[in-house]
């Protein structure tokens, strides 16, 4: 089958080369000719584990192209996806302008019957929106039938979640264009993936619904982290206990320093204002917006806490994006606890194993307080302190002697609990976590022993 992808972000990239290794023919389409460019020599624009062999493997087989002609993919393709970017407008709701240029466009070269399909994350009602825009700009009777098919792509493993996923959503009241999506995703069927088919709006509510809940549940988990510290209690031990009971289950249960990335921040405030404007309030996920803004200032104050004042204090921070195996620092913790850092006088030595350069590019107003260094070690040297804001695999290996050795202060706030608190404790660290304070408290060893 012939697909277009429009969007050449995270979304549409990592569809369009998994589509082509459904076998479908597949052009991507970006108005970007410099970004077209880079992905036609090879070059990804972000790191996703898998992703540039998969994009090398289908671009030599002729099944992956790329393209700037908007026109020219429209009218070779049956299916054509909408992967565009659909951020934070300034009163919370989705800014849908990159989708509406998107729909102008096809509206000009639509010849014959399409199946347009969103991908991209917006509100309720915005296919309906869609095809209304199109038949209105055509200026002329066209055929086209809309679909709503949300991704549920997890940044860092977002070729597995594509290629064995938990379910398909499909949005449409076209038998016709249903069936057509089932055949674009006929490789799925071998493996008994779930395909709920269901009316466009409640397609998108899905959407909407999944991230929302996802966020509610890091937020609580981080509320009653929070919570332990105070009464003394593992909160590893409680997810455990919870996670076992089915109907609550283990995944996302790990207290942190509040979620970011490009979907979970700008998704829950987008469905809070939708119910707003429809008068009906989302207050639990209001909530869990306010408790994800105040876990960051948590982690400040346990760091202000720690160190009397972070003025002239050097203080290391180890991982920059907002989750492993991602470059992506979008709404990333990290980012605004650097910024705030720096703002109240620190100077900031950090690494992350992928994402420096992103983060220099989103820290470039306080650029000037921070040295971006080669290894977790070369972070370290001559620290008041030690921050760990993401958990990439090689800081749960830390050589916490040599860590130590290179500080000025042994000082370890561990946010994400990573390092094995009695571990940390019987190095000589002050150590300083999220939830799991009472753990090996006892096993503290005199600093400078």
């Amino acid at each position: 089958m012939n697909i277009a992808i429009i969007g050449t972000g995270y979304v549409g990239l990592v569809s369009g080369a998994c589509f082509a290794d459904f076998g479908h023919s597949v052009v991507c389409v970006d108005s970007d000719a410099s970004r077209i460019a880079r992905l036609t020599a090879g070059e990804i624009p972000f790191y996703e584990p898998g992703l540039g062999e998969l994009v090398e493997r289908n671009t030599a087989a002729g099944r992956l192209t790329f393209t700037t002609d908007t026109a020219r993919a429209v009218r070779e393709s049956l299916v054509i996806f909408l992967a565009v970017g659909t951020p934070e407008g300034a009163d919370g709701a989705a800014d849908l302008s990159q989708i509406a240029s998107a729909a102008a466009a096809i509206a000009r070269s639509v010849d014959g019957y399409r199946i347009i399909v969103t991908k991209s994350t917006v509100p309720v009602g915005t296919g309906q929106w869609i095809g209304d825009q199109i038949r209105l700009l055509a200026g002329r009777p066209v055929d086209v039938d809309l679909v709503s098919n949300p991704e549920f792509l997890r940044e860092g493993a977002a070729i597995g979640d594509f290629m064995r996923p938990d379910r398909v959503v499909i949005g449409t009241s076209s038998e016709r264009a249903a069936a057509a999506m089932r055949e674009v995703y006929r490789p799925l069927y071998l493996i008994e993936t779930p395909i709920v088919v269901t009316d466009l709006p409640t397609a998108e509510m899905i959407k909407c619904a999944s991230n929302a809940f996802l966020a509610v549940k890091i937020s609580f988990m981080n509320e009653i982290a929070n919570l332990c510290d105070a009464v003394g209690v593992d909160v590893h031990g409680v997810a455990k206990g919870m996670g076992l009971d089915k109907r609550i289950g283990s995944k996302f249960l790990h207290p942190g320093p509040g979620y970011g990335g490009s979907c979970f921040p700008k998704d829950t405030r987008a469905l809070a204002a939708l119910g707003a404007a429809n008068g009906v309030r989302q207050q639990i996920v209001e909530s869990a917006i306010e408790v994800n803004e105040r876990q960051r200032q948590v982690v400040l104050d346990k760091i202000g806490a720690a160190l009397g004042s972070v003025r002239s204090r050097t203080i290391a921070v180890l991982g920059l994006a907002f989750k492993p195996n991602t470059s992506d620092v979008r709404e990333a913790p990290a980012v605004h606890i650097c910024r705030s850092l720096a703002g109240a006088g620190a100077t900031l030595r950090v690494f992350d194993p992928v994402a420096a350069g992103e983060a220099a590019h989103a820290l470039a107003d306080v650029r000037r307080s921070i040295e971006y260094v080669r290894d977790p070690y070369e972070a370290a040297v001559d620290a008041d302190a030690v921050v760990i804001m993401t958990e990439w695999n090689e800081f749960r290996s830390l050589d916490l002697e040599r860590l130590r050795g290179a500080m000025r202060t042994p000082i370890l706030f561990d946010t994400r609990n990573v390092i094995d608190p009695k571990q940390a404790r019987q190095t000589g660290f002050e150590y300083l976590c999220t939830g799991r304070q009472s753990v090996g408290a006892g096993d503290r060893v005199a600093v400078g022993s």
